[in-house]
C-alpha cells in the first residue's frame, strides 16, 4: 500500500491573517512588509499579485508596481497564534506532522485512513476545519511522496486541493519546468537546458547512467522525475531539534529583538510538549545586517519543555552576542531531545507550578488559539507594530 502524504500550505498566510482581522482589508490588494524603501515583502495578498508583487521582493519595487496597494506592518504574534491553531488541527488527524514553517507542513496520513477515510477526504476535512476554526484559506496537495505533494499544493492554490495518484505521478510531473526539481537553481537549470533538459519529463526519459557521467549527482533528480522520494515525514517527536525563527521586515537593535526571542521560546516549548519531548540544549541563532550568522548554545541542568526556562537561557545567550550591527533574524531551537517522562512514581513529587501553568496555557491555546494568553513584552511589541499601521 503506497504512503499517503499531504502537504498543507496556508494561502498568503500573513496577508490572509491581516485581511481576516481587519474587515476593511478584505478583497483589497494588501502587502505585508516593512519600510517602503529598504524593507522586503513578507506576504502579498492574491489581489495584489496580478501587479507582479511577490514575497521577498524589495518593498520599493513592490510599491512601484502596485501604488494603490495597502501596506500593512507585520504582527508576528498574530501569525504565531494562527499557526498554533492550524497545527493543533493537524494533530487531530495524525501525529506524523513535519513543520516546514509557520504556514506549511507535511502530514503522513497513511495510518489515519482507517479512521478518517481516503487521503483526499482527510485533506478536505483538514482544510474545512482550518476554514471553520481560523477563518483562513489553505491549499493541500495529496500524493504518495513528499516532493509530489508539495508541487500538488502549489498547483492547487489558492484555496484548493490537488491529488496525484501514484500511477499518475510521472504524467503529472512530465510537463513541469526542470527548475521545479528540488535543488535545481538558476545556474544548474541553465546548464541542464543547454543539454536539452527543459522539462522534468525530458529528464525522466534519459538514461541515468549516461547522465551521471555528464552531471555527477544528477541521479537524485532523475529519481524525483520518476516520483521516487523515499524521505519520510519527520515529526517533531522524531526530530533531532525543534526551532522557531523570524526574519524581520526591518533590521533591529539587539534590545528590540528580546520580545521575539520570548515568542520563539514560547512556541518551541509548546511544540516540545505537543511532541512529548524535552530538551537539554538551547541554541540561539542571530543573523546580522551584513548576513553574518552567529549561533550560541547552552546545556541546561536538566531537560525541560518550559517556555520561560528556554527564554531565560536564550536571553543569556543573546547577552553573549557582541555586535554593533543591527539584527535581521533571530531564532531559538531545542537540541538533543529526549522523551518526556510524565508517569509519576510512588514517591515522585507532584507537578510543579510551571507544569501546572503550562498545562493550563496549552488547554487555553487549544481552545482559543495561541494568542489568547501571552507575555507582556510580546503583547507590547505587537501593540507598537499595530500603532504604526496606517489608518483606513
Amino acid at each position: 500500500m503506497p504512503r499517503a502524504i499531504i502537504h498543507v500550505d496556508m494561502d498568503a498566510f500573513y496577508a490572509s491573517v491581516e485581511q481576516r482581522d481587519d474587515p476593511a482589508l478584505a478583497g483589497k490588494p494588501v502587502i505585508v512588509g516593512g519600510h517602503p524603501t529598504r524593507g522586503v515583502v513578507l506576504a502579498a495578498s492574491y489581489e495584489v499579485r496580478p501587479f507582479g508583487v511577490r514575497s521577498a521582493m524589495p518593498m520599493s519595487q513592490a510599491v512601484r508596481r502596485a501604488p494603490g496597494a495597502i501596506v500593512v506592518p507585520p504582527r508576528f504574534s498574530a501569525y504565531v497564534a494562527a499557526s498554533d491553531q492550524v497545527f493543533g488541527i493537524f494533530a487531530r488527524f495524525t501525529p506524523e506532522v513535519e513543520p516546514l514553517s509557520l504556514d506549511e507542513a507535511f502530514l503522513d496520513v497513511t495510518a489515519s485512513r482507517s479512521l478518517f477515510g481516503d487521503p483526499a477526504a482527510i485533506a478536505r476535512a483538514i482544510r474545512a476545519a482550518i476554514a471553520a476554526e481560523t477563518r483562513l484559506p489553505a491549499s493541500a496537495g495529496v500524493a504518495s511522496v513528499k516532493f509530489v505533494a508539495k508541487i500538488a499544493s502549489d498547483a492547487a492554490k489558492p484555496n484548493g486541493q490537488c491529488e496525484v495518484r501514484e500511477q499518475d505521478t510521472k504524467d503529472f510531473l512530465a510537463p513541469l519546468p526542470i527548475g521545479r526539481l528540488w535543488g535545481v537553481g538558476q545556474k544548474t537549470e541553465a546548464a541542464l537546458k543547454r543539454h536539452g533538459l527543459h522539462t522534468i519529463g525530458d529528464l525522466a526519459v534519459r538514461d541515468p547512467d549516461k547522465l551521471e557521467r555528464q552531471f555527477p549527482g544528477i541521479r537524485h533528480w532523475w529519481e524525483l522525475s520518476q516520483g521516487i522520494d523515499p524521505r519520510p515525514v519527520v515529526a517533531d517527536r522524531a526530530a533531532k531539534s525543534i526551532g522557531a525563527e523570524d526574519t524581520f521586515d526591518e533590521d533591529r537593535e539587539p534590545g528590540e529583538v528580546i520580545p521575539h526571542i520570548h515568542a520563539h521560546a514560547t512556541r518551541v516549548a509548546r511544540r516540545l510538549r505537543r511532541a512529548g519531548v524535552k530538551t537539554r540544549v538551547v541554541q540561539l541563532k542571530v543573523k546580522l545586517a551584513d548576513f553574518t550568522l552567529i549561533t550560541r548554545r547552552t546545556t541546561l541542568a536538566e531537560p525541560t519543555d518550559d517556555g520561560q526556562t528556554l527564554y531565560h537561557a536564550a536571553r543569556e545567550l543573546l547577552a553573549r552576542v557582541t555586535t554593533s550591527q543591527r539584527i535581521r533574524l533571530t531564532g531559538v531551537s531545542a537540541q538533543e531531545l529526549s522523551p518526556a517522562s510524565d508517569q509519576l512514581g510512588l514517591f515522585a513529587p507532584p507537578p510543579s507550578r510551571a507544569q501546572r501553568l503550562n498545562d493550563a496555557l496549552d488547554r487555553i491555546a487549544k481552545r482559543f488559539g495561541g494568542n489568547a494568553v501571552n507575555t507582556a513584552d510580546v503583547v507590547e511589541d505587537d501593540a507598537l507594530e499595530r500603532d504604526d499601521r496606517p489608518q483606513h
